[in-house]
């Protein structure tokens, strides 16, 4: 009879139906039949299961294989009324939560939700279910140990949402489990109880957060740290991780979920608590936990929870604003990480770390017919394991007063992570061999865009910091220290134009790759793009010294070249470059600044005229914070005067030019001819047709005894920022795109002005 009734209330709970009868009458359908041990010991954790009313079941069917929990969510209404005890109560346990979801749901009748706040109640108070579903918990039925914490979970949340109370039931239970370790009792239930509370807290828009979690984890507060410094390292024995199913493996499994709960919690809090802080004070425990012996799915678990650490100050400084009571602990965290992670520099840890073993493959531990054998390095630790030192040297560098010091552990950290490129990035049969430190980041990111932009950014407020140091040492540097400077930011694969190129190149070129980086929200590029183009302003002629150096040294374009077409008549823009080998041409020096160069910036009639400053999409307001002060700027003046914490935009000074700049004209073009690509004095006869390339142009050749070097990057770089620009240009106007971008075309415009200075001298 019990069943037939059980499963009528699934269907009404599934359906929203409200419940016609007494509350009294459900809470008993629901009671758990479970007999406790005698003397109420629940640390023993031993329970019966008695046999339901009007149920056929024995006790010898506890022992049956049953379907997974949402496939029994799934067919509990069409089961015959033959259940088992055990059936029985997977199928109490789902109602449990079923209705706990529905309780807190809007989409529900408020009368329907009081009446299952009613039964709620009576289940706890006159049933003693949180008792009951404590007393399930083990490793006896791993499906109805798992049934019962998730039930005991929804609970425990319901009660410090409606009531804001604290189940004293499950704290007692809590605090035996976490100060008896190691013992008996279910460490890892207890564990994913609480990590569960956190989580349902979180997702939760109404419910204060701060006043909640204060008061979920306060009285838990030392007895995690406690736990963080036994299981990870008074207690810490690999032997007992041999196996990835063993006990403590789920434990520890269990136990870094709530780790990374309670670092997603931290920002909720003014001053975070103790347990929300350990990981940062006391990391060099995990370090040594992922340098042992202890099953690989462990290491890979604790990497990625120290990636989602480092990157959690960048979040949280976005979450809080620039004032906040966060401010000193979080430095204090981030300071001590650091300093355990780069150990002065060694990094000792990371070459114990082996990232060869077999990454996890779709159903089968063994690559896919036709893959390399040779096996390769797991490419998601490795991206976790690199942004965690650059996130460190980061940190490390920014509280460094002294330049000697900030270098020292910059420069040796930084050839220890190139070398564990090296060691663990190997490259295909295909690609070209690897000639320049700065291509690593872009070869080791590139599949991961967010990791990418947050690498890239933490290596040029690195290069910012130092460049501000060296010249604070030394107000007016010298050409032979200016080269030896620029000669160390290359051979340390920091150099910010380096990196900003090879990129380019990665993505062909493509204008739309860094338009979808603009407008994602899940990358870091608007405020990597807006530093960089500041930088860009002030660093000109040094940005133009490394695109020569791609073209003379690297042979960045280096592809079958394209059979030779007739110089008469030709039609060459920055996509016509893409399939050709540039070599360049005997010559003799020219100066940088008078060097020939491809016209790249055709701006369209109007395109940047007229567009007011407060054209705003609905969505700007949601840009955080501290991107708003790196884009709000209410005129051209602002721009100049604003800083982002280094230096201020200032005005680059052109080298005068000499006569055979001042012959060439504006409407220089590219051609090729004899093999070779040269520039030439073109008349140029422009092409505005709808769906034409914005920079296509016809040119007739004509004879030029000297031949200047083409700068094919900074042809390409320069139209790709142009093909940006213009692409922003037309989403501001019609107000499509998702915030203010008046301040990034003023960047970008100001790098177009540049280029058409060094084109017109």
């Amino acid at each position: 009879m019990k069943i037939s009734l059980l499963q009528q209330m699934y269907k009404d709970v599934l359906a929203g139906i409200p419940l016609a009868k007494e509350s009294h009458h459900y809470s008993s359908l629901l009671t758990l039949s479970v007999e406790q041990p005698p003397g109420g010991d629940e640390s023993c954790h031993q329970r019966h299961l008695l046999p339901p009313a009007g149920g056929t079941g024995s006790h010898q069917d506890t022992d049956l294989v049953v379907p997974a929990a949402d496939d029994l969510s799934n067919s509990f209404a069409n089961m015959s009324s033959s259940f088992c005890p055990r059936e029985v109560m997977l199928l109490q346990l789902t109602l449990i939560r079923m209705m706990v979801a529905k309780a807190e749901s809007q989409q529900i009748e408020s009368s329907t939700r009081q009446k299952y706040c009613e039964i709620f109640v009576l289940l706890l108070r006159e049933a003693k279910t949180d008792s009951k579903l404590v007393s399930l918990l083990g490793p006896h039925d791993r499906l109805l140990s798992h049934m019962a914490s998730q039930s005991l979970a929804s609970l425990v949340y319901f009660q410090l949402k409606e009531e804001n109370a604290l189940n004293v039931t499950w704290l007692s239970f809590t605090l035996n489990a976490l100060l008896g370790f190691p013992g008996n009792t279910p460490v890892a239930d207890c564990l994913w109880t609480v990590t569960a509370i956190i989580k349902e807290i979180l997702k939760d828009s109404v419910l204060p957060k701060a006043g909640v979690l204060k008061k979920l984890l306060a009285p838990l507060d030392a007895v995690l740290e406690g736990f963080y410094n036994a299981i990870l390292f008074y207690h810490f024995d690999s032997h007992h991780y041999t196996s990835p199913y063993s006990e403590a493996t789920t434990n520890l499994i269990s136990f870094i979920d709530l780790l990374e709960a309670l670092l997603a919690s931290r920002t909720e809090l003014e001053l975070p608590l103790r347990c929300q802080r350990v990981l940062f004070l006391k990391v060099s425990y995990v370090l040594n936990l992922i340098s042992s012996s202890i099953p690989y799915v462990i290491k890979k678990k604790f990497i990625l929870l120290l990636k989602k650490s480092v990157l959690h100050k960048s979040r949280e400084d976005t979450g809080c604003g620039s004032v906040s009571l966060q401010a000193l602990p979080l430095c204090e965290d981030m300071l001590a990480l650091s300093n355990a992670v780069l150990q002065v520099g060694s990094l000792t840890w990371l070459n114990q770390i082996p990232l060869d073993e077999k990454s996890s493959y779709f159903g089968s531990s063994e690559p896919a017919p036709g893959d390399d054998p040779r096996g390769s390095s797991d490419q998601t630790v490795l991206r976790a394991l690199s942004l965690v030192v650059l996130k460190a040297l980061e940190f490390k560098v920014h509280n460094s007063a002294a330049e000697a010091e900030s270098k020292g552990c910059f420069e040796g950290s930084m050839s220890q992570l190139l070398v564990f490129w090296r060691s663990h990035l190997k490259p295909s049969p295909q690609s070209h061999p690897i000639v320049h430190h700065c291509e690593w980041l872009s070869l080791i990111f590139i599949e991961q865009d967010d990791d990418m932009w947050e690498a890239a950014k933490s290596l040029l407020l690195i290069y910012l910091k130092l460049d501000r140091l060296q010249h604070d040492a030394a107000d007016n540097l010298s050409p032979k220290e200016e080269d030896s400077w620029s000669s160390l930011t290359h051979a340390g694969g920091y150099n910010p134009h380096c990196i900003f190129l090879f990129f380019l190149e990665k993505i062909a070129f493509d204008a739309s790759v860094l338009l979808d980086f603009l407008i994602s929200s899940e990358t870091c590029f608007l405020e990597y793009l807006v530093r960089y183009l500041k930088l860009l302003g002030r660093e000109w002629q040094r940005f133009v010294a490394v695109c020569n150096h791609f073209d003379t040294e690297h042979g960045a374009f280096q592809s079958p070249a394209e059979p030779p077409r007739q110089a008469e008549q030709s039609c060459v823009t920055a996509h016509g470059l893409q399939g050709t080998t540039w070599e360049p041409a005997p010559q003799t020096p020219v100066s940088l600044a008078s060097s020939a160069d491809c016209r790249v910036f055709t701006a369209e009639p109007g395109e940047n005229k007229g567009e007011p400053d407060s054209l705003i999409s609905a969505d700007s307001a949601a840009l955080p914070g501290s991107l708003q002060s790196l884009l709000n700027y209410d005129s051209s003046e602002e721009l100049g005067l604003e800083s982002d914490g280094e230096e201020c935009l200032v005005n680059t000074k052109q080298v005068p030019s000499n006569n055979e700049g001042e012959r060439r004209r504006r409407g220089t073009g590219c051609s090729y001819a004899a093999d070779n690509w040269k520039l030439c004095p073109s008349e140029v006869l422009p092409l505005k047709q709808e769906g034409s390339h914005p920079s296509s142009c016809w040119t007739r050749v004509t004879s030029w005894d000297n031949i200047v070097p083409l700068r094919i990057m900074l042809c390409k770089s320069t139209k790709c920022l142009e093909e940006l620009q213009q692409a922003i240009s037309r989403l501001q106007r019609r107000n499509l795109f998702p915030y203010n971008p008046t301040a990034l075309l003023k960047l970008l415009s100001h790098v177009e002005k540049m280029s058409k200075n060094m084109n017109s001298q």
